[in-house]
């Protein structure tokens, strides 16, 4: 197993208990959604705790919308699309501080303040406008600093000590914008210095909180780590400060066979090995950020999904576990896949060749590839529909390769899958592609 590459004089032994709890977006959506991540913490403030949260409710989105239309110079749609996340937060924060000279106006003002300065430079100074992963990951990232901001302050005035770190200067990346890979090394230099100090105090039951899902790069600039990144924060700091285990809160019971958005009466999977976890979020299981289980399995750590609607309840254990018996099928579905077949025009075979540098133009256009499949004359993928990348990779693609495609396909994968389960997705839909191995099977249909 590949290890993570970080000396051990970088890594901290079972100096302290220490617990890692990860909020997403759903989990503060609203002015009851802080209070109940509140309460959680307060119920479980026996310890110290990390806690990492993520962009208040949809924010991401709507930051991708401002975004739109930054890129587009349309100030009139950016300002309304900037002035509908501002008052979004700031009635989430009336509601929380009734007192409206507490500083939590002040300071969430800044971050607003911040956000606008650097529209107002990119207008201004058009040349400063970089390519648009560099935006996004400028732009994006104030999502999480905003929910961070309200949340440490609402923490201290309940009566919860909580610090605020900003993740920036904690996780350190390179310069892959939008899914920013980390220095291990320069990472646990950073989060030692900071944050172990925090906790040493023997008698603090103080509350570490920080971003999850972004970080900065050498130069300072701001770096995302993917989308739905902040779990794959929690793992890091988890890795890093070397916890016994870390709490991921979610709007579901646990991880499910199914998506209980599409598929009825879904089961919960009540503990699974962090191998079966790694193939689920490779797959697209949205309950897991795909890069989150490594860190935790390389290091021993144990990782809860639990439901912030019923923290009391058990939820999902993934642990070290040789065998488990797989008893129903989980069914992982992909929306909004495109699915593009690559011939060779002088329908010559595809050879090695072909393939490689297929796969060269795939990897420079940074194309999410789910399913590949060959034959003698073609090469079908299914990848992610991407606005932004597409059309570029199949006009690059057309200029060797004879190209077809669908867009609006969905892609099932089933682990574990039985005739039933395979029945039951196909029924009254039309399979473009299908792919088995021993325990997996996918289903690309419309």
């Amino acid at each position: 197993m590949r290890r993570i590459p970080v000396p051990d004089k970088y890594l901290t032994f079972a100096l302290m208990d220490i617990k890692i709890f990860k909020f997403g977006g759903a989990s503060v959506n609203s002015a009851a959604g802080f209070r109940n991540v509140c309460r959680i913490l307060k119920k479980n403030h026996k310890t110290g705790i990390m806690a990492v949260v993520s962009a208040m409710g949809k924010t991401t989105n709507a930051l991708e919308i401002v975004l739109k239309h930054y890129m587009a110079n349309d100030p009139i749609l950016l300002i309304e699309s900037f002035n509908a996340i501002h008052e979004a937060h700031f009635n989430v924060i009336r509601e929380l501080f009734p007192d409206e000279s507490h500083p939590v106006y002040d300071e969430a003002e800044s971050l607003f303040d911040q956000l606008r300065g650097y529209f107002r430079k990119g207008h201004l100074y058009d040349k400063t406008k970089r390519a648009y992963d560099f935006e996004y990951d400028q732009i994006v990232s104030y999502g999480e600093l905003f929910c961070s901001c309200i949340l440490c302050n609402y923490l201290n005035l309940q009566g919860i000590p909580c610090k605020l770190f900003d993740a920036r200067e904690l996780v350190i990346t390179d310069d892959t914008f939008r899914d920013a890979r980390v220095n291990w090394e320069k990472t646990a230099e950073k989060i030692n210095a900071a944050i172990l100090p925090f906790f040493q105090n023997p008698g603090s039951l103080s509350v570490a909180l920080t971003q999850g899902f972004i970080g900065s790069d050498p130069r300072g600039d701001s770096t995302t780590l993917g989308r739905e990144g902040s779990d794959y924060t929690a793992a890091i700091l988890a890795y890093v400060l070397r916890t016994s285990e870390v709490t991921i809160w979610k709007d579901v019971p646990g991880i499910l066979n199914a998506d209980p958005k599409w598929f009825s009466n879904p089961k919960k999977l009540g503990i699974i090995s962090y191998r079966e976890a790694i193939e689920l979020a490779y797959y697209g299981a949205s309950v897991i950020h795909p890069k989150t289980i490594r860190p935790l399995e390389n290091a021993g750590i144990k990782l809860f999904v639990k439901s912030f609607q019923k923290p009391s309840s058990p939820g999902t254990l993934i642990t070290n576990i040789d065998q488990w018996n797989i008893r129903f099928p989980i069914y992982i579905r992909k929306q909004n896949q495109v699915l593009i077949s690559i011939s060779p025009r002088d329908f010559s075979f595809i050879v090695e060749e072909n393939l490689s540098h297929i796969f060269t133009i795939l990897a420079k256009h940074r194309a999410k590839t789910n399913v590949m499949q060959n034959s003698a004359i073609s090469f079908s993928v299914c990848l992610d529909r991407n606005e932004q990348m597409l059309p570029e990779l199949i006009e690059e693609l057309s200029s060797t390769y004879e190209i077809r495609y669908n867009y609006n396909v969905d892609l099932f994968t089933v682990r574990h899958y039985t005739p039933s389960a395979i029945r039951r997705l196909t029924k009254s839909r039309t399979v473009l592609l299908e792919q088995r191995t021993r325990h997996t099977v996918h289903l690309v249909v419309k």
